[in-house]
């Protein structure tokens, strides 16, 4: 046999690497997927995701309860069983409050910086409100939040700032008997009523009739909430892209595909079935459902060889093909060449079969998708819709250290650009997980402040950080950029602080919690990054009236200062254009002389670099700017004149 080594392209329907180089394409690929999985899970804190949760939102049982007991004691509990949608709740109490004052935002639930910290009061703001979900927490995590949370609450108080807290329900005998007179119990909405608001929202008035078909009524008492928005999601789509002379049962017939259970037939028919290719090529079907059939045979030899399945003594010629094997398990080829099983929702009865009943097995099943995915031939929207079923299974059976896995595999200095969307995409779904969410932005934290994480990874996730945890988890997703921008150079390390500034910019609160940390970061001395940081960050106007920032921009100006005056004119430059302005003078130009502290050689190097800014446009503004800084420095260090700036 001869073998030929090198690139050979057949044909391609989009960006093509056939040697080594960026891949620019590649995760602008990654961000779309990211946009598109974000824009289908509008629970986030953002403003807008809010917005459209509040115009479909249906009060549940106890609401008004929960607003009195939040509006009483700025704090609320909120318990339930799991479903009735907590969450959504206590995010809706928040939502109606005033937001004169403050921001809404989600507490960290991981520790990140401040390791010995249950709760942080520096997370308060004058009139913030505040959601905390331990819904998923561990018993020790639950301990120490409510140990915390008494001294918490008075810093609540103090800043006229509200918090309402999701409890895990399976954890109510941990629950303090101090905190019960702050608990509100809410029951489940209305399924149908939840489903009506949405469909109306989207333009689709279904009669009685058509709502209370069977199929239905049995669905929406035993689903989450949060599918019931999905299912409204799944309508519209439907409806957006059939014919004409279809209607709303034709919609809700084919959004409600996936919700057949088909799990006793499936059983029923492994058990019959003991033949180890077909039971292969069954799982093939299922995870690679509506692809091509090579890709269905692919995936099914690969998981033979995956288990060492003994291989079939007889020749090739002498065994069934691919359209008889796929029509003994029920599948077929249709007539768009994608192969699906005959029967709806058997797909996922035997994705949840396998993965639910043959549990030693699970790891070799991450390490046979791996292979499977490796194939390049894979086109993007078969390999978004494996993903997500592969992460769906290994998130439902407590699994997520798979998807963490695949992420770093995916991302290596050897692995196949083509990958990198589906590594962003099964981070962003680990991330939007209710149960295994926390697991993943810890382990975000763990990869952004290791100098061991390669740069592949890095420019994953600062994909997943912004596009995705930022949307949820801001302030964590702030925390994780900023690692990954002191600790990244190049290509990379610049997304990774545009990033960054991008989400420091957009909320005042963002803004305030950037400039402390750099404070800190400049202090330290430790991350030259964070002067620069800094110098494009700090506005000279914005917040400046509040005394926190101007303390904040202070520590930053005074350990910049005192570095190289090459290194900080030209941003000096911006800051006192703004000084010309009466407006903003004072404010501006204390922070300036207040930075330079009593170092006299700090005085002299900032004097200066104005004085040179005045003669490079001599106008009276630019003179009397310099003078009153002048000033203001001679007030800084005591004194009635400044004969060393001269």
């Amino acid at each position: 046999m001869t073998e030929t080594f090198g690139s050979y392209v057949h044909e391609a329907h989009g960006s093509v690497n056939s040697g080594d180089g960026p891949q620019f394409n590649i995760y602008y690929a990654a961000e779309a997927r990211l946009r598109e999985q974000a824009s289908r899970r509008p629970r986030a804190v953002a403003k807008e995701d809010r917005a459209h949760l509040a115009t479909r939102f249906v009060p549940p049982r106890g609401m008004q309860h929960a607003r009195n007991r939040l509006e009483e004691t700025n704090t609320v509990l909120i318990d339930g069983l799991p479903g009735s949608g907590r969450r959504t709740a206590a995010l809706m109490l928040l939502h109606e409050l005033s937001d004169v004052r403050g921001s809404l935002h989600e507490l960290p639930d991981t520790s990140d910086d401040t390791a010995t910290l249950a709760l942080d009061a520096q997370d308060i703001g004058d009139g913030d409100r505040l959601l905390l979900d331990l819904s998923e927490v561990d018993e020790s995590r639950y301990i120490a939040v409510q140990t915390a949370l008494s001294d918490f609450r008075d810093s609540l108080v103090r800043h006229g700032a509200h918090l309402a807290v999701v409890l895990p329900h399976r954890l109510g005998y941990l629950l303090r008997g101090e905190l019960k007179r702050l608990t509100v119990e809410i029951g489940r909405p209305s399924a149908q009523r939840v489903l009506i608001t949405h469909l109306r929202h989207e333009g689709i008035e279904p009669s009685q009739s058509e709502l209370g078909g069977t199929q239905l009524t049995s669905y929406l008492p035993q689903v989450p909430m949060r599918d019931i928005a999905g299912l409204a999601h799944r309508i519209r789509r439907r409806r957006d892209v059939s014919p004409a002379d279809r209607g709303f049962s034709d919609w809700l017939a084919e959004s409600l595909v996936d919700e057949h259970d088909q799990t006793v037939r499936v059983a029923a028919d492994l058990a019959s079935q003991r033949d180890g290719r077909r039971r292969a090529l069954l799982l093939s079907v299922a995870l690679f459902h509506g692809t091509a059939p090579g890709t269905v045979l692919r995936g099914a030899n690969a998981l033979l060889g995956i288990l060492s399945h003994p291989p079939d003594p007889l020749p090739r010629l002498d065994r069934a093909d691919l359209h008889a094997e796929l029509a003994d398990i029920g599948a077929e080829a249709q007539s768009d060449s994608r192969v699906r099983f005959r029967i709806v929702g058997y797909d996922l009865a035997v994705r949840d079969h396998f993965w639910t009943f043959l549990p030693d097995i699970r790891r070799q099943l991450r390490d046979w998708f791996d292979v499977c995915l490796a194939e390049p031939s894979l086109a993007q929207s078969d390999r978004k819709e494996a993903v997500a079923r592969f992460a769906a299974q290994s998130l439902r059976t407590a699994r997520p250290e798979d998807l963490s896995w695949l992420a770093h595999r995916w991302t290596s200095d050897k692995a196949p650009a083509h990958l990198v969307p589906d590594a962003a995409q099964v981070l962003a779904l680990g991330l939007d997980d209710e149960q295994h969410g926390r697991h993943f932005r810890q382990q975000v934290y763990d990869w952004s402040t290791s100098t061991e994480t390669g740069n592949g990874l890095r420019r994953v996730l600062v994909l997943v950080c912004s596009q995705t945890m930022a949307r949820s988890h801001p302030d964590q997703a702030l925390v994780r950029l900023h690692h990954l921008a002191r600790r990244t150079n190049g290509v990379v390390g610049a997304g990774a602080r545009r990033a960054l500034l991008d989400l420091a910019r957009s909320d005042h609160r963002l803004y305030r919690r950037m400039l402390d940390r750099l404070g800190a970061g400049i202090t330290q001395g430790q991350w030259g990054e964070d002067r620069a940081l800094f110098l494009e960050l700090a506005d000279p106007v914005r917040l400046v009236g509040h005394r926190s920032v101007r303390e904040s921009l202070i520590v930053c100006w005074n350990g910049v200062l005192r570095h190289p005056v090459e290194s900080w004119t030209a941003p000096l430059a911006g800051w006192l254009t703004a000084g010309e302005n009466l407006r903003h003078r004072d404010l501006v130009l204390r922070v300036l002389s207040a930075a330079c502290d009593t170092d006299v050689r700090v005085s002299g190097c900032l004097y200066r670099a104005a004085l040179h800014w005045q003669y490079a446009d001599p106008s009276a503004s630019r003179a009397e700017t310099v003078s009153v800084l002048l000033r203001k420095i001679n007030t800084a260090q005591g004194i009635e004149s400044y004969p060393l700036a001269v």
